[in-house]
């Protein structure tokens, strides 16, 4: 049943306050202001005449409920609307709650504390591999940070508990790895623990035990030894792979046969041909003629009755496309199971919930077209409905919530572990390293017609050996490049270039930049932008230590390569006015317009420290785009800015030193958009894996989605001729040497600008 309620912006979802008749505006609960909004049962009602196939989702809910109004970075005047012809967003929703939302605002409360301890701990021992928990070798409980760590997991187990239980699948059992806590068996106890140790040399039983009591910092006794660890992954990978086939294929097993049964499919044959307006005994033969036609497509179904259905030609059509009536209605509940009942009621109640009106659909419907799931999210949900129900609850079938970028913690930041029980959301959740790469991969394989070329995420030892086979196939660059101002070559790191990874052919995919495109530059300043370059030190697959490397800082590198793009396009666009940079780590922010003459001024203003977190500059460059063209976009509340056929393309120039940690999450994100194109220039140390294996990353994400294109470097770079491919891939046409030869030359400037 319909009807209008107070429901408080502060208080959560399943705490409305319930009187309308109250007229001071404040909340009886907490006593801040309320909204009016409109519910069923519950649930927000704008559900009713859905007519689109691909049931769509929203977002993890923030604090308070979505506004109505534009953000306060919106320019004035701003449509809150998701297309350009849709009616403005006129009310307001209380935030949906589902147990995987809760759990995840559980979770999300220490997580990144948890990884900081185990950082910390891993430091301590000399650890480097991220997946090896440190050990020592006593019994007692100490004050080390690996005691700490392990106290930590102990008391996070009541959170471990609450994950489990929201995502698992029906029949499957959570289990942990700490020692003493009831729970199920850990499949992952068949691998001796802690198998990747070995006895080391670095200390003695003494000075072991000064160092559990807190008396040392020196990490002694239990080591990793690189055969240990070596048969640790391959032991390891296979128990995923086939842990994950099991799981995969016991879900499927109990799938419901036909969940949604012929009801279904009539209702949205009645739903069609209530649009065409055929509502009269005249029209009965066409009416019948288009379900025949369409062929009873699956539809999300209205659980809003509709009273036409209940006469007219409505109520022959059924015996008319051979449907029986007493069957289908009486006989409902020996057709289907208690559970089939619940599990679809759960499906419409989400749907309900995640998609509350018409503009919230038209968002998600666009980004699962973008994305090419649109088929495959009809398919799921009419033929796993299980599956479907618990990607929906993560949502997984809309776009990523603008408020996620800026959290130290989302839902796309959790870590998975195998042997620690830290489920996915997937049924073959094991591998992954969080649910942002989950999510992605799980995208990527399952995109309309990606069956014919599937897109598996290699296992860590895969990736290593096309990482180092990626490394060995470095040549010397072009000689004709050479240029003696280079970084490398003014601060004497070497006299010569390192060997490079060309890259391949360019191959135009978008149109060639023109004069509307909006240009801009997105720059990494984490704190390792400044380090001294070292690479890791391998023995076999584990890291032993790491060794200098004789090349520029990567902060000097990447001004010089801002100089030159910025010269370059200057000369192309035959314009001074610069183009804006925006700098990230922890939080982003713009700080100015650059060309060649006003580079050293604006670059005094950069401050290198933080971590890579590339999503807040991603967020803050779509601002400051869509701050420019407001009138060609409208502005959801939860998803953010949502370009129309009229927003001019922006093409931005992304420098990374490495991957960051939300670069999954970014990957998502980028995915749905056809208005920008990315051209990423990722710089590295030489001879470093670590490098080369985030470079096999991006060229499969290019591979997939033809808006991202990357070059990179490592070593002492040739500038010039990082620089040429750059402005090819940015540009979208193929710079002759020539043309690039004239671009480069520093631009004259206008004394008066």
């Amino acid at each position: 049943m319909t009807q209008d309620c107070w429901t408080c912006s502060h208080c959560t979802y399943d705490n409305p306050v319930s009187s309308p008749s109250s007229s001071n505006g404040v909340c009886e609960v907490c006593q801040n202001p309320r909204v009016l909004s409109t519910t069923l049962n519950g649930t927000p009602s704008a559900f009713a005449g859905a007519t689109s196939s691909t049931p769509a989702v929203s977002q993890l809910p923030t604090s308070q409920a979505p506004s109505t109004l534009s953000p306060t970075y919106a320019p004035a005047g701003t449509p809150v609307m998701s297309t350009a012809t849709a009616a403005p967003i006129t009310r307001t929703y209380p935030p949906h709650m589902n147990d995987v939302i809760r759990a995840g605002l559980v979770r999300a409360g220490d997580e990144q504390e948890m990884l900081g301890l185990l950082q910390q701990a891993q430091r301590a021992a000399g650890i480097f591999n991220q997946d090896i928990e440190p050990e020592h070798d006593t019994e007692y409980t100490c004050s080390c940070w690996s005691c700490k760590y392990k106290w930590a997991k102990y008391n996070r187990v009541g959170v471990h508990h609450t994950w489990s239980h929201a995502v698992k699948y029906p029949g499957e059992k959570s289990y942990n790895d700490v020692p003493n806590i009831g729970g199920s068996w850990n499949p992952y106890s068949i691998i001796r623990k802690p198998f990747p140790y070995g006895w080391s040399s670095l200390g003695s039983r003494s000075s072991a035990a000064s160092y559990a009591y807190g008396g040392s910092n020196v990490p002694v006794g239990l080591r990793p030894v690189p055969e240990y660890y070596t048969a640790f992954l391959h032991q390891t990978i296979a128990l995923n792979n086939d842990l994950n086939r099991r799981a995969q294929v016991a879900v499927d097993g109990i799938e419901p046969t036909d969940l949604w049964g012929e009801e279904e499919r009539l209702d949205a044959v009645t739903d069609d041909i209530s649009k065409m307006g055929l509502d009269g005994a005249g029209d009965r033969k066409l009416a019948e003629e288009h379900a025949r036609a369409v062929g009873f497509p699956a539809l999300v179904p209205d659980p809003t009755p509709l009273k036409a259905k209940k006469s007219g030609i409505f109520s022959n059509l059924k015996s008319t496309l051979g449907i029986d009536s007493s069957s289908s209605s009486a006989g409902g509940s020996t057709k289907q199971s208690r559970k089939d009942d619940e599990l679809r009621n759960a499906i419409l109640l989400e749907e309900c919930g995640r998609w509350p009106d018409k503009e919230w659909r038209a968002v998600v419907a666009n980004y699962q077209e973008k994305i090419g799931m649109t088929r495959q999210v009809a398919e799921l949900r009419k033929r796993k409905p299980i599956q479907y129900l618990h990607l929906l609850r993560a949502g997984y079938f809309e776009p990523i919530p603008i408020a996620w970028a800026n959290l130290n913690s989302n839902p796309l930041k959790f870590s998975i572990e195998g042997a620690g029980g830290w489920r996915g959301i997937t049924p073959a959740w094991r591998g992954f390293e969080d649910t942002a790469e989950e999510r992605l991969y799980y995208i990527l394989n399952h995109r309309d017609g990606s069956h014919a070329a599937a897109r598996l995420k290699p296992d860590f030892i895969s990736e290593m050996n096309m990482a180092r086979a990626r490394m060995a196939s470095a040549v010397e660059p072009p000689p004709q490049y050479f240029a003696a101002d280079d970084t490398c070559h003014r601060q004497h790191t070497s006299e010569g270039y390192s060997h490079q990874v060309m890259p391949p052919p360019f191959r135009p995919y978008d149109r060639p930049e023109n004069a509307t495109d909006d240009t801009m530059i997105l720059l990494d300043v984490s704190g390792s932008m400044d380090f001294e370059p070292q690479r890791p030190v391998y023995n076999q697959y584990l890291i032993q230590g790491f060794a200098p490397s004789n090349q520029p800082k990567n902060k000097d590198v990447a001004k010089a390569i801002i100089r030159r793009f910025v010269d370059a396009m200057g000369n192309h666009d035959r314009t001074n006015s610069g183009y804006d940079l925006v700098t990230f780590s922890d939080s982003a922010r713009h700080v100015g317009r650059v060309n060649h003459r006003t580079l050293d001024d604006v670059w005094r203003n950069v401050r290198i420290g933080g971590g890579t977190r590339v999503m807040t500059g991603w967020q803050k460059v779509k601002d400051m785009h869509f701050r420019k063209h407001p009138r060609s976009a409208t502005h959801h509340p939860v998803y953010g800015w949502q370009a129309g056929p009229d927003t001019p393309i922006l093409r931005l120039l992304l420098l990374l030193d490495g991957e960051a940690t939300d670069m999954d999450e970014f990957e998502l994100d980028v995915l749905a958009l056809d208005w920008c194109h990315i051209t990423i220039f990722l710089i590295g140390v030489d001879d470093c894996p670590h490098h080369h294996r985030h470079a096999n990353e991006l060229k499969r994400i290019g591979d997939v989605n033809h808006h991202v294109s990357f070059v990179d470097t490592q070593g002492n770079a040739p500038e010039r001729f990082v620089t040429h491919e750059l402005l090819k891939r940015h540009l979208g046409y193929d710079v002759s040497m020539q043309e690039f030869e004239t671009m480069e030359v520093p631009p004259s400037y206008d004394p008066g600008f």
